[in-house]
């Protein structure tokens, strides 16, 4: 089973500090139309990223500029 922190590890691609709770996305992936689940996240002590990573694919993104 899949845990928050280890899907915010998977998006990050390193250890986060803490990860709320996943939850389903309002989205499809753009890469193969599948499920997205989404994560907050902090990757640091002074930030807080959102994080979506597909249920299908190895496609992921954030909401970082």
């Amino acid at each position: 089973m899949v845990t928050a922190e280890s899907l915010a590890e998977l998006i990050e691609g390193e250890p986060v500090m803490e990860a709320e709770s996943i939850e389903e996305a309002d989205r499809d992936c753009p890469e193969c139309g599948g499920s997205v689940l989404t994560v907050g996240y902090m990757p640091s002590v002074t930030a807080f990223v959102t994080g979506w990573k597909c249920q299908d694919c190895d496609w992921s993104d954030t909401d970082r500029d």
